[in-house]
């Protein structure tokens, strides 16, 4: 790389990290000087140790852990994120204010820690000191959320004022009303509301699998999957958008998170698929959508799998299986319209000097992938998640010293921990902040009076008019939440309404988490969408609405498995090989259709009544019925001979 291109990269980075700034409060960080960095680093150590240890070895019950978690999130929140934008990000002290509201934080979830058996022992009963403490612990969970996820917070006010204005809402939505002290010991001293399934997923799950993300970027591991991607498919046309989609991939469903995934991966990804050839907005798009599915991308689905699993009562497994075909299906549409717009832009790969030596990048970086092969082993083999996640993190160092330019020493191993734990604050916060939407759909029946109200809308066993109202409230409560989080807001509203028009539970879910996810490209809150346009520097629009079209398997399949749980392979018993087989494969070409037809482009490119033949043809082979496949492939036969016709009379003339 000459000094002109590194220059120019160091510049996108800083371009990047400010945007990251502005869209992601998890970057919008203060950094202390001296002492107090030293002291916060310590800090996250230990909060990581401790989390590691109770989590496998140590004996500890849920509440404790969870306020613990709590306290722990509440305190790095009030040191480290500053309570308004303008504030320095440099500081040598922690600010009066925060250091009261720390204070707090310590008092209020240290109280609870000391009194919680006392209340449950006394069914409930509660003191005045308990409502005070109460009260003071929403108040901070609301400031905290404020800082880390203004709209989430926002979406948390309302709900919780619902408790009490609820009353006032006409029809089956409302309720007789609840007095304060009800709302503050169903909020705060029950299992249902801050110290519910929210922080419960993040003290567990996602903390543990944050962690083993961060070991894994220390390590080397992400350049080793750009490299990787690089000798896979770095020569054929409209390479670098290949590799974007298979790096950001594999990246996203481990980090857990779009947003930072695009800011990441696509500082290198976006600025080389422009040099190829392909507009700002495209190359934008391409970024974003891929990061995006990476959450609902098996083996690790950015850590939701595991909560969906707890949900549904059943193993992870399970679920990884029921997740392959609808992830496999979205990048193979996203691969085959990037590979369609490079041939309609006659774009070539990468020069063979640009691209490194696969044999070399195994031996210099193979060893990197036996933390994954540990992880996914472990869980096969009947070990739980989070034990599986602990033996996975330790794997990674362990393997980073097979080789000296992957070895981890101390200090890289202290950066790495402190990394993750501060990577795990603002998806924390979230998951609290959950406590209190979820707590509010719990007290007031909301969610089952929601459910009442579709039901009179749509009627009985209308599925796909139920599905598309719930898609709906997915991307709208999804928008600008971390997909963990957005994942479990939905699942608590909509998932009880699906179940209720006729879909089984694991497409119900499946359905929610894709559209919760499917917010980070989807207007008006597109996230991941406007970080890559801002890297790109293109339209946000216009990035978005590219987006969408890339990503169009994501909004289509939903409704095909919603009816028929074929495409959510292993969530039908006794299914055939040879039944599973023939859906993969004709799911495929539907989605092959499907990307020709939005791209316009399959042979040689295609007029408009070509491009509508295509998407019919892609709808009928994505339905597993015989008929609609059958049917959809002769048309597909007959395109792609007129097309191959047409092409030989436009050579020979």
């Amino acid at each position: 790389m000459s000094a002109l291109e590194k220059k120019d990269l160091n510049e996108i980075e800083r371009d990047a990290q400010k945007l990251l700034e502005e869209k992601d409060a998890d970057m919008r960080i203060r950094n202390y000087n001296g002492f107090f960095s030293i002291g916060v680093t310590i800090l996250l150590i230990g909060w990581t140790i401790f989390q590691l240890y109770f989590n496998t070895l140590g004996m500890m019950d849920a509440i404790t852990l969870r306020a613990y978690h709590a306290m722990f999130l509440m305190l790095f929140t009030f040191l480290l994120y500053p309570g308004y934008s303008t504030e320095k990000r440099k500081r040598k002290f922690i600010p009066i204010q925060d250091g009261l509201l720390i204070f707090l934080t310590v008092l209020v979830f240290g109280y609870l820690v000391l009194n919680y058996q006392r209340v449950a022992m006394s069914g409930g009963f509660l003191n005045q000191t308990d409502l005070i403490i109460a009260g003071l612990g929403i108040i901070l969970v609301l400031e905290a959320g404020r800082r880390t996820s203004q709209n989430l917070a926002i979406l948390a006010v309302i709900f919780l004022l619902f408790n009490w204005f609820g009353k006032f809402v006409p029809g089956s939505l409302g309720h007789s009303g609840f007095t304060l002290k009800r709302v503050l010991s169903h909020m705060f001293w029950g299992s249902q509301g801050i110290f519910g399934v929210g922080i419960g997923v993040s003290a567990t799950y996602i903390f543990i699998f944050v962690i083993f993300g961060s070991f894994l970027k220390y390590s080397g591991f992400s350049q080793f999957i750009n490299d990787i991607a690089l000798t896979l498919v770095g020569r054929s046309p409209g390479g670098p958008a290949k590799v974007a989609v298979l790096a950001s991939a594999l990246l996203g469903m481990i980090n857990g998170s779009a947003i930072a995934n695009v800011a990441t991966t696509g500082t290198i990804t976006i600025p080389l698929m422009k040099r190829t050839g392909y507009k700002a907005e495209f190359a934008a798009a391409v970024e974003a959508v891929a990061s995006t599915g990476g959450q609902f991308a098996p083996p690790i689905m950015g850590a939701v799998g595991f909560v969906m699993a707890e949900f549904l009562g059943i193993n992870y497994t399970q679920v990884m299986i029921a997740a392959f075909l609808p992830a496999f299906l979205y990048y193979l549409g996203i691969i085959v319209s990037v590979h369609l717009e490079a041939k309609k832009l006659g774009l070539k790969g990468l020069s063979k000097e640009n691209i490194p030596n696969a044999l070399e990048v195994i031996k210099e970086r193979g060893h990197l992938i036996i933390p994954l092969v540990v992880l996914i082993g472990m869980m096969m083999l009947g070990y739980t998640p989070l034990f599986s996640a602990v033996a996975a993190i330790f794997s990674t160092l362990i393997s980073s010293w097979f080789r000296k330019e992957t070895r981890m020493d101390l200090k890289t191993i202290m950066m790495a921990t402190a990394e993750g734990a501060r990577g795990a604050i603002g998806v924390g916060v979230s998951c609290v902040l959950i406590g209190l939407i979820i707590g509010t759909v719990s007290l007031t029946s909301l969610g089952l009076n929601f459910g009442y109200v579709v039901l009179e809308v749509v009627g009985e066993g209308q599925l796909f008019l139920g599905g598309f109202m719930v898609m709906i409230m997915s991307i709208i409560l999804g928008m600008g939440v971390p997909g963990v989080a957005a994942y479990v807001i939905v699942a608590a509203v909509a998932v009880p309404v699906l179940i209720n028009v006729g879909a089984t539970p694991m497409a119900a879910h499946m359905f929610c988490l894709i559209y919760a996810c499917l917010s980070n490209i989807t207007p008006p809150v597109a996230m991941s969408s406007y970080v890559a346009a801002g890297i790109a520097k293109s339209d946000q629009t216009k990035t978005s609405l590219t987006a969408i079209k890339l990503g169009i398997t994501g909004f289509i399949l939903p409704f095909f498995f919603l009816n028929n749980p074929l495409l959510l392979i292993g969530s039908v018993e006794d299914i055939s090989l040879l039944l599973t087989i023939r859906t993969l494969l004709t799911a495929s070409i539907g989605v092959i259709c499907l990307a020709a037809g939005t791209e316009g482009m399959l042979i040689k490119e295609c007029s408009n009544i070509t491009r509508i033949l295509l998407i019919i043809v892609g709808l009928f082979a994505i339905d597993p019925k015989l008929q609609t496949d059958i049917l959809g492939i002769i048309v597909l036969i007959i395109i792609t001979i007129i097309q191959m016709r047409s092409k030989e009379h436009a050579l020979t003339i």
